[in-house]
């Protein structure tokens, strides 16, 4: 039901995880897909997967958190097919700490890659976006940045401020017909993940769904939001997260 035939998307953080198979899913339904990645190597081998499946993809490296990488990356894929009509502000990072042992650094660097890294990635874009008529905008926020989450104070802040991005973003950007929204993970297995307290991981077993999700889960709702089924959404935040805000908080 979804084609994307024509149209240019970009994805960052697509190097692996979610990102990875949201960016494999778009080529499927036909896109040109831009992989970013701040490493280079793992974001030409995901462009190298695509293309061997017989998508149209390219590969570049760029860290969001630095506004000039990033424009370069999106310039990159203009000149390489004229156009951008959707992106996915996917790339992010995190890690466990008490805000009580956490220092400016540690602060710093998360919100610089999953806030800042959204607000110059969508900046780069919007010109593109907003000559598209199909101009699409999917930011990958947390279901951690509506309820927070004890050891995740820097992720869980990033992540609101991404939700609040993205319902102002849908405002403005609204009158150009470009839509925005988020989605909103619960535990995907993925290398945040891998590396996250037994305690948090052993929260799958408990979920009404029974079991980690996996990136694929995600990507298709992102593909969803992508596609012109969605084209009356925006500006919403949706929660995929096999049923984890059913718990509460215990």
């Amino acid at each position: 039901m979804i084609d994307l035939t024509g149209r240019v998307a970009l994805v960052t953080g697509a190097g692996s995880g979610i990102g990875r198979a949201t960016a494999l899913m778009l080529g499927q339904a036909g896109a040109r897909v831009a992989y970013v990645d701040v490493r280079a190597a793992r974001a030409a081998a995901a462009a190298a997967e695509a293309r061997e499946r017989g998508y149209d993809a390219l590969g570049l490296a760029a860290d969001v958190a630095d506004p000039a990488a990033i424009g370069a990356a999106v310039q990159q894929a203009l000149d390489r097919w004229g156009g951008l009509d959707v992106l996915v502000a996917n790339a992010g990072i995190s890690s466990h700490q008490a805000v009580v042992d956490m220092d400016e650094a540690a602060w710093d660097t998360v919100l610089a890659v999953d806030l800042d890294g959204v607000f110059y990635t969508v900046r780069a874009a919007l010109p593109a976006l907003r000559r598209s008529r199909h101009g699409r905008i999917v930011c990958t926020a947390s279901h951690y940045g509506l309820i927070g989450q004890a050891g995740l104070a820097h992720y869980s802040a990033a992540k609101g401020g991404v939700i609040g991005l993205v319902r102002s973003l849908a405002q403005e950007l609204g009158p150009d017909g470009v839509t925005v929204n988020a989605v909103a993970p619960g535990p995907v297995l993925t290398g945040i993940t891998e590396r996250t307290p037994e305690q948090v991981r052993a929260r799958a077993a408990r979920l009404p769904l029974g079991r980690l999700g996996q990136p694929e889960d995600v990507a298709g709702l992102i593909l969803f939001l992508a596609s012109d089924l969605a084209a009356w959404l925006t500006g919403q935040v949706l929660p995929i997260d096999g049923g984890d805000l059913l718990l509460g908080r215990t």
